[in-house]
């Protein structure tokens, strides 16, 4: 399995010559040359994760891959077959299985409202939480673990490393960071990752993790 990381939030995953993509948000670029996709997961309805122009470019080139979305991202999706997913849900779509977790986004602020967001798990490898710090119920090989947003704090984000103790975790969510911020971050998560026996990696936009 290739995972490979795009602008902000979106990653494209390869298995067996087949492409999964998740949050295929309006930071992405480059999404043209992606071909065999055969899924599409966004995890909420946020533009940074879901982006129209994003989706008409993966499906012009894969127009049979599914969207798998929470209600809202449905909603919003109304000209698109757009596949609910809520907490508990199990999907197979070739050989990926997704399997989602949670059902809220992380709080911004008590004013603004919060928004649905289901985290995903593929091939019981990958955890992706979204806008979230939803927890799964089994260990995580993989984590994508966001470093950077308005609803983030870096202790936050320490405390649920610590949780989950992933065996591996890179960094993503993280486009608003300027260098400084990216090392100052990651050194965090890193710190966290490594006490509990995981390896960390910072993958660069376009850059491939294989495992």
């Amino acid at each position: 399995m290739q995972i490979t990381k795009y602008e902000h939030a979106c990653l494209a995953i390869e298995h067996l010559g087949k492409v999964l993509v998740i949050d295929p948000g309006c930071y992405s670029s480059n999404l043209s040359k992606l071909e065999n996709v055969v899924a599409i997961v966004i995890t909420h309805v946020h533009d940074d994760h879901c982006s129209e122009p994003e989706l008409e470019i993966l499906l012009k080139n894969n127009p049979e891959a599914k969207i798998f979305g929470t209600g809202e991202v449905k909603t919003r999706l109304k000209s698109l077959e757009t596949n609910l997913v809520q907490h508990g849900d199990f999907f197979t779509v070739g050989d990926f299985t997704l399997e989602f977790f949670g059902d809220l986004h992380a709080e911004i602020h008590h004013s603004i409202p919060l928004v649905q967001n289901c985290a995903v798990m593929v091939n019981s490898e990958l955890y992706y939480p979204g806008d979230s710090y939803t927890t799964p119920d089994r260990p995580v090989k993989i984590l994508a673990c966001p470093t950077s947003a308005p609803w983030l704090k870096i202790s936050e984000v320490m405390d649920f490393l610590a949780e989950i103790k992933p065996e591996m975790c890179f960094p993503t969510h993280n486009i608003h960071l300027s260098e400084t911020g990216h090392q100052m971050n990651n050194s965090r998560v890193k710190q966290v990752v490594e006490a509990n026996g995981g390896k960390f990696s910072y993958l660069m936009t376009g850059q491939t993790l294989e495992i």
